[in-house]
């Protein structure tokens, strides 16, 4: 897949390491950032993933609650935190490469009280230690075009969902039609190389961001590399005019 030759430092070492790399670079200003970047959009759509999350859990045939979540590449825990406020689950295990944008997450669960609900792990998307079938939902946002090996993230990813729970999974992408596509392009090469140079100690990384939206696979797909990993019932639908793509899939 494209996507996953795209680096934020050039062809020197491994897309993990540098992704690793790049995240405990820009943590300290990722959410003011993010935020900026997707002027606040970013948490209506991490809104219509906890929603749909709730719809799959109230259609499970047996629905008793105490359910364990796990958010892949959780990043500074914004997702955790919504989740648990909206789901009440028994626990959340959010999972990253990065230390950097966990240790921004640890923070915020702590001031909010959260400590006792929210636990944040270093992880590889790719070689999850967790036992087989260990949660009810993975949720992730964000992430599929950082990941090296997107196919061997989601196999782990459905490997570790319980049988009847569900993963949901919202990405950015590059809107395909018009006049969404020449406006991301003029936001692409003009705004946000601009903003990410303002804003951040790492330039990088706000240039590697929009090309990956670009390189990435979306849609029907993308959904179909769900299907191949294990999961059944996949469906997926764009938010915000083709700028996220919004997945979820069963472990049937």
């Amino acid at each position: 897949m494209a996507v996953e030759e795209i680096k934020p430092y050039g062809q020197n070492g491994s897309k993990h390491e540098q992704v690793e790399a790049m995240f405990d670079n820009i943590a300290p200003t990722y959410d003011g950032l993010n935020h900026t970047l997707s002027l606040g959009v970013d948490r209506l759509w991490r809104r219509s993933a906890i929603k749909k999350i709730k719809s799959l859990l109230a259609a499970r045939p047996s629905n008793e609650g105490g359910e364990r979540i796990l958010d892949v590449a959780t990043g500074t825990g914004d997702l955790a935190i919504k989740a648990f406020r909206e789901l009440h689950p028994d626990r959340i295990v959010g999972c990253d490469i990065s230390e950097g944008m966990m240790q921004i997450g640890r923070a915020k669960v702590a001031e909010a009280g959260l400590t006792e609900h929210i636990k944040f792990v270093h992880e590889d998307c790719e070689r999850l230690s967790f036992a087989e079938g260990e949660f009810d939902v993975v949720m992730s946002a964000f992430a599929l075009r950082n990941f090296e090996h997107i196919d061997v993230c989601l196999l782990e990813m459905c490997r570790v969902t319980k049988k009847d729970g569900c993963v949901v999974v919202i990405d950015l992408c590059a809107p395909q039609s018009f006049p969404m596509r020449q406006l991301f392009q003029l936001y692409r090469h003009v705004v946000m190389p601009v903003l990410g140079k303002l804003l951040s100690n790492d330039r990088s990384a706000y240039t590697y961001l929009p090309e990956t939206m670009e390189a990435i696979v979306q849609g029907e797909e993308m959904a179909k590399r769900f299907r191949e990993a294990g999961f059944t019932d996949v469906g997926f639908r764009y938010l915000a005019f083709g700028m996220c793509c919004m997945y979820w899939g069963k472990n049937s």
